[in-house]
């Protein structure tokens, strides 16, 4: 059974920071491109950052790009954002997803993503 699990949300100081881990089960990640992405209340879920199954090219959104930093582990099947600098409006539950024989630049959409976790929430709050 194909699975992603995602861990480390929690509440958060302004300017501080949190690593999510997003474990998978059941596959390797090594031939999938994974994305995280985030849904706060109200709008629609949207990428903040992804790597590249093939060369390990990362994206991130204009608003992360120098805070948020996505890696990846295959021999632990773990994928990772590191996220520094943390604003309040960084709060939302994050998702973290994978498509299969793809790239960040061909599968920049939720809809375009197979396996999904089940989300974990990120809070920064003073």
């Amino acid at each position: 059974q194909f699975q992603l699990v995602e861990s480390g949300g929690g509440l958060v100081q302004p300017g501080g920071s949190v690593r999510l881990s997003c474990a998978a089960s059941g596959f390797t990640l090594d031939y999938y491109t994974i994305g995280w992405f985030r849904q706060a209340p109200g709008q629609e879920r949207g990428r903040v950052a992804c790597i590249s199954e093939s060369d390990g090219r990362t994206y991130y959104t204009d608003s992360v790009t120098g805070r948020f930093t996505i890696s990846r582990d295959n021999a632990k099947k773990t994928v990772y954002l590191q996220m520094n600098s943390l604003k309040a409006e960084d709060t939302a539950v994050y998702y973290c997803a994978a498509v299969p024989r793809s790239n960040c630049h061909n599968s920049r959409h939720y809809y375009e993503y197979e396996f999904w976790g089940q989300g974990t929430q990120v809070t920064v709050s003073s």
